[in-house]
């Protein structure tokens, strides 16, 4: 599987543009973690996370349906939230944090790699630069 180059990943990063104002970031954890962080500095927001899963390290699908492993500990309600993720393959888990984060203002969806309101790349997998 291709890597991207860290270098080529922040470019994009630094050419994106979000015009529209928001809130928050909430980070889809694991994945989203990081590009969040990137996000936080260029956004100025704070950063809470949403802890699902659905997949492991390997992309293989460990549930039916994503789980919520945490409670959700922070007030999101009648805020607009950019939501995070680092891949949308199928756009399940995406889905399915959207539905928990339902009393939001509004949500729109950031993603490295997939189909999301705002995007780096919408093209077939690759690895990610972070990825040990």
């Amino acid at each position: 599987m291709e890597t991207k180059p860290f270098e080529q990943v922040m470019e994009r990063f630094r050419a994106l543009r979000i015009d529209e104002p928001f809130d928050m970031i909430v980070a889809i954890a694991d994945g989203g973690i990081l590009p969040a962080g990137i996000l936080c500095r260029k956004l100025g927001l704070p950063v809470y996370l949403l802890r699902l899963n659905l997949r492991d390290e390997c992309q293989n699908k460990l549930y039916d349906q994503p789980k919520l492993l945490r409670p959700i500990d922070f007030d999101f309600a009648g805020k607009r939230v950019l939501l995070v993720e680092d891949r949308i393959k199928t756009g399940t888990t995406v889905r399915y944090a959207k539905e928990l984060l339902s009393d939001a203002a509004t949500v729109k969806t950031f993603t490295v790699n997939g189909t999301a309101d705002y995007c780096l790349y919408d093209e077939a997998c690759f690895r990610f630069p972070w990825v040990l």
